[in-house]
């Protein structure tokens, strides 16, 4: 938008606080070069645009705002004079992308000092060389030390799901590892007590009779009940009792194995029918190594199949075999990166998760949004942990109008009001030196606003803290895209 051109007194910009320092000749130079323009209410320029000039308000009101998602947010408000906004960075030259990194509009009519972009550059050089080498420097020493740890905080996020994916891995492999150990032993003592039982006196048919009951005995470990503790205790005194009244030796050992299996008297009271009663001592000693290997073969089973979906949660998080950018599911992503953390919570931390099931999947970089999960989740449960390590993780999702809410909510003692407003700001952290970096925020903040066009917010008061990720349910840039190519077809000669 063009002001309406106005004279240019050196006198008068000389009394804004950022010319005040300067000589006449100076002064001379900018009012030649530049110029003052009067702007009625309405924009001024538009983030994203070519930065073209560097304004400074003589007087005024202006608002800047920056576009988060599909709104534009005010960021400053401001009638005081010699504020400046626009090329800020046209010293730098083609080492950065010159546009308006916000939008500009006035309340009321307002005159601005405008130079020209590449007039401010050559004075910034001219005057003050030593100023725009540091400012050169701290610009993209800054932006580097930011890359750098940022790729730390990646790092500390990696370490920190390796130790918890190897706990978690770790225990169901021992246990499959325990498992096979004890099963090539009691396989080794079932083939014993066989090679017994065949050498007896035992006819055909009682061998063919036993070696039924063995199958239907495993048939029974594998729709065994689930017992309460009190439930599985009164059936182990009484099949107990029944061992010891039939001469078996030792049968407290056999009972908490037959209950586990869902044995019980009326099935002994079976294979006492079944069998000769000389046969029954050696009957049950093979039964029970039967149902102990059919029950070790479930560890085993169960062990590895943790193990399988400890992969599958895996790859789901890293995303390494999938698109970088398509259609998902937000609650696979929730789910896989609760998994993958949960050797961190540890067991102090309670995981409610109340999902919409019914929400539509979203276009999204699913990896890089697991990263955001990861950054809050970890936030959420230190918050946890510094209030004695016992609380609540509620990670909620709902639909909000055209957004899809991502809720995660923490019991922890809250975010201080005085340092709400800098939670996102890069480097800025509340946990012990070489604990946190300051940037999980401000990467996550990153990731939701500028990449995915959605929003990140947080609301905070002891015991609740919500942050609340909103992503768009369509693409933006694809919608931006098809409304264009429409607007072009409607503009096509008949």
């Amino acid at each position: 938008m063009s002001g309406q051109a106005m004279p240019c007194s050196p006198q008068e910009i000389a009394s804004l606080f950022l010319f005040e320092k300067l000589a006449p000749e100076q002064l001379g130079r900018l009012c030649s070069e530049g110029r003052v323009e009067r702007f009625e209410p309405g924009p001024v320029y538009t983030e994203g645009d070519p930065a073209t000039c560097f304004y400074v308000m003589v007087e005024g009101t202006v608002v800047l705002s920056r576009r988060v998602g599909g709104d534009d947010v005010e960021v400053s408000r401001t009638s005081q004079r010699g504020v400046y906004a626009g090329a800020m960075q046209a010293y730098l030259g083609d080492q950065v992308p010159q546009t308006y990194t916000n939008s500009m509009r006035v309340t009321e009519p307002t005159r601005f000092f405008v130079l020209p972009a590449e007039s401010f550059a050559a004075v910034m050089r001219d005057w003050f060389p030593m100023a725009a080498h540091l400012l050169e420097g701290l610009f993209f020493g800054s932006r580097n030390t930011q890359r750098a740890i940022g790729q730390r905080e990646r790092l500390l996020a990696l370490g920190s799901l390796s130790a918890g994916l190897t706990h978690e891995l770790n225990n169901p492999a021992a246990a499959a590892v325990r498992a096979t150990a004890t099963l090539r032993e009691r396989v080794g003592k079932m083939r014993h007590k066989l090679a017994v039982i065949a050498q007896g006196p035992y006819s055909r048919e009682a061998l063919a009779e036993l070696i039924e009951i063995q199958e239907r005995t495993a048939e029974r470990v594998a729709k065994a009940p689930v017992l309460s503790p009190l439930e599985a205790a009164d059936r182990e005194d009484e099949l107990t009792d029944w061992l010891d009244d039939h001469g078996i030796q030792e049968g407290w050992r056999i009972a908490p194995t037959f209950v586990q299996a869902g044995l019980d008297t009326d099935w002994l009271e079976q294979v006492a029918a079944t069998v000769a009663e000389d046969i029954l001592p050696g009957a049950i000693g093979w039964l029970n190594y039967t149902v102990e290997t059919e029950l070790l073969m479930d560890e085993i089973n169960d062990s590895t199949t943790r193990i399988s979906h400890l992969v599958d949660a895996a790859k789901q998080y890293s995303q390494l075999d999938r698109a970088p950018h398509r259609v998902v599911d937000v609650h696979e992503l929730l789910d896989s990166t609760l998994l993958m953390l949960s050797g961190k919570m540890g067991r102090g931390v309670r995981v409610v998760k109340d999902y919409d099931r019914s929400l539509p999947e979203v276009p999204a970089y699913p990896a890089e949004l697991n990263q955001v999960w990861t950054n809050i989740i970890d936030n959420a449960v230190f918050a946890i942990g510094s209030t004695g390590g016992e609380g609540t993780l509620t990670v909620r999702t709902a639909r909000e109008g055209d957004r899809l809410l991502v809720e995660f909510r923490d019991t922890g003692p809250g975010i201080p009001a005085d340092i709400r407003t800098r939670i996102f700001d890069p480097f800025f952290t509340t946990k012990p030196v070489g604990e946190g970096t300051g940037l999980g925020l401000d990467i996550s903040w990153r990731i939701v606003v500028n990449k995915h066009h959605g929003s990140l917010q947080v609301e905070s008061a002891p015991g609740d803290t919500r942050f609340q990720v909103l992503l768009p349910l369509t693409d933006p840039e694809s919608e931006s895209s098809e409304t264009s190519e429409t607007s072009a077809r409607s503009e096509e000669p008949a």
